[in-house]
């Protein structure tokens, strides 16, 4: 049986006080990795560090804007010296702007190709030459449905999340002869705090527009949760999938499989 333990790996997940990063983290530390993560506050690191405590597990946070070259190395630094080099990095931290693509400044743009495509690359980028030393490392872009479709008011991030797949096979053929996997997530529509407006009952006790559309188009008919994450997250950065690089898994209930109900 191939093996599914984390057990002394040290596992970096990038945004992971709540929501999707806190659900992988908690399921690498349950296959006994060593965890740290970090955010973008020192507000955030707290919460996070808590509600960690509160699962009793020893996480280490760090504040660190990853989209900060100078801020990202620095903290790889300190990770090795505290913790050790990091085996698995799951570039997770990530931002969605939901304007239509004309009413879109340019700005608003950038800053989300900076934080969903720039700083994974400004993260794997610093952690790297530490893996190829050490003989071994993965690494986890968490990338999206948008990596494969379009829709309306979310250009920049559905570019973003392209450009992510890219990068993750370009990772993967540039530094797969160093033992490095790198491969990709794509979450469904998952219920966040992010995502929550979303899911919003109607005054009149009916659904969101938004959340019937989903569940007609997902054929499991439900929102997906962090936990749905956890099971391939641990498949990814464990030795089952050392042969398994430059892939991108859809856990999406099916929704890209799915052409919808016959009328």
């Amino acid at each position: 049986m191939v093996n599914f333990s984390l057990e002394g790996k040290v596992a970096w997940v990038t945004g992971a006080s709540y929501g999707i990063g806190f659900a992988l983290a908690t399921a690498f530390s349950e296959a006994g990795a060593k965890v740290v993560f970090n955010d973008i506050s020192r507000e955030l690191v707290d919460k996070g560090l808590a509600a960690y405590k509160e699962l009793g597990i020893e996480a280490r946070g760090y504040v660190c804007d990853v989209t900060s070259e100078e801020q990202v190395n620095a903290l790889v630094a300190q990770i090795e010296k505290e913790v050790g080099v990091v085996d698995i990095l799951v570039n997770n931290a990530g931002i969605i702007k939901r304007i239509p693509m004309c009413e879109m400044t340019a700005e608003q743009f950038r800053q989300v190709i900076d934080v969903d495509l720039n700083a994974p690359f400004i993260v794997s980028k610093a952690v790297i030459p530490s893996m190829i030393k050490k003989g071994h490392g993965k690494i986890i872009n968490i990338c999206s449905m948008m990596s494969e479709l379009g829709r309306e008011t979310v250009s920049a991030y559905a570019a973003a999340k392209g450009g992510l797949k890219m990068l993750t096979r370009n990772i993967a053929s540039e530094y797969g002869e160093f033992n490095i996997q790198c491969n990709g997530i794509g979450p469904g529509y998952i219920a966040t705090p992010q995502t929550a407006p979303l899911r919003e009952v109607q005054s009149d006790g009916s659904r969101h527009p938004f959340d019937s559309f989903i569940i007609s188009k997902t054929p499991a008919a439900r929102w997906g949760t962090p936990e749905d994450l956890m099971g391939p997250a641990v498949f990814l950065a464990s030795d089952a999938s050392n042969f398994v690089n430059g892939h991108v898994l859809y856990v999406d209930g099916g929704i890209l499989a799915y052409i919808g109900k016959q009328p």
